[in-house]
């Protein structure tokens, strides 16, 4: 099982790139970086490339619909070739009010999109003229819809691999069970290890049974606040906002994929206790109400002991990336809390 880690959008850059070089000299193996509707996570990850040596650089996520599926097959190509081999192309749909508040374009599809976009990233990386006839994306554009003159052409770049690492941030039965089929890792948020099997092991069982056999076993990558400490309760309390938000604010009354989660968990009444503060503009009380046992089960917050338990459990659910979030004050505090995560792994 291997160690990453999220970067944050608050700190300065030149804050953001040091202490990563420092992590990556400790023995951090993976670097995500997201872009929602913040800077875009490109030219950061280009940068990261050239102050780094050895650490995988991911994108958690580009959307599907920030860019064109032959733009995201180049920015991937190009990221790898940057950093020598070391990118991992993290896909997701988003949500509404990012690609339709911020980008301006219709949301929805995602799962054809998504399929149509993992095959035509493979049909680039392979340097294969580009034709592609799907229901969401036509490749090159038919004569009737353009002037004709479109051709089917190749990279010209020769890509470092003719195969890049894909991960999908998938919550839903569909999602995650093409994110089985298709890709190299699945990135589900909140994840809850107890409930993995009662909530998608049915989704997971159909993906795998149509995974080619060249991709290898599926990589499970999760995200979890990390602090270790003999007093829990006042470290759960900074993880409570995160979820208050996404389950309170990220989506509507009547779409929120995170509630949705929630309530698979078993967490309903808490769900809408939650979302019902929160959209009234409550937040404090929304984050108060989310329960102790939601914030433990999707966090690494204890004493040594007790993470090296949920370490064990996680190993044993198949997770195979760890995406640590240090919520210690000081850089040599986080420093010291992945130190003490490195050698309980080992």
């Amino acid at each position: 099982m291997r160690i990453g880690t999220v970067l944050d959008f608050g700190p300065r850059f030149d804050e953001i790139v040091s202490r990563t070089v420092d992590f990556e000299s400790a023995g951090l193996e993976s670097v995500t970086l997201g872009e929602a509707y913040s800077f875009d996570a490109v030219s950061q990850l280009g940068y990261l490339a050239a102050r780094t040596s050895k650490v995988e650089l991911a994108t958690g996520i580009l959307a599907l619909d920030s860019r064109t599926p032959t733009t995201l097959a180049m920015t991937a190509a190009g990221l790898d070739y940057v950093s020598n081999g070391r990118f991992r192309l993290g896909l997701g749909a988003s949500g509404p009010q990012v690609i339709e508040g911020f980008h301006g374009v219709p949301f929805g599809h995602a799962l054809g999109k998504t399929r149509e976009t993992i095959e035509i990233c493979r049909t680039v990386w392979r340097r294969e003229p580009l034709r592609h006839n799907g229901r969401r994306y036509q490749i090159p554009l038919p004569a009737d819809q353009g002037t004709g003159l479109g051709k089917p052409l190749k990279l010209i770049n020769h890509p470092v691999r003719a195969d890049i690492p894909i991960s999908i941030a998938a919550l839903g039965d569909r999602m995650v069970e093409l994110a089985a089929e298709t890709a190299q890792g699945w990135e589900p948020i909140f994840f809850h290890p107890e409930m993995m099997n009662e909530v998608w092991g049915e989704a997971l069982q159909r993906g795998t049974a149509k995974r080619p056999e060249h991709l290898g076993n599926l990589d499970i990558i999760v995200r979890l606040p990390f602090a270790v400490t003999e007093d829990p309760a006042p470290w759960l309390d900074r993880a409570r906002p995160q979820l208050a938000l996404y389950l309170g604010g990220m989506g509507s009354r009547e779409s929120n994929f995170y509630n949705d989660l929630a309530c698979r968990y078993g967490f309903a009444d808490e769900a809408r206790r939650i979302q019902d503060l929160f959209l009234s503009g409550q937040h404090a009380q929304a984050a108060a109400a989310v329960p102790d046992d939601l914030v433990r089960a999707t966090s690494l917050i204890g004493s040594a002991g007790y993470i090296a338990e949920r370490l064990s459990l996680l190993r044993e659910v198949g997770v195979g990336l760890l995406n640590v979030v240090p919520l210690a004050d000081t850089h040599p505090e986080r420093l010291s809390a992945f130190e003490t995560l490195r050698s309980l792994l080992d």
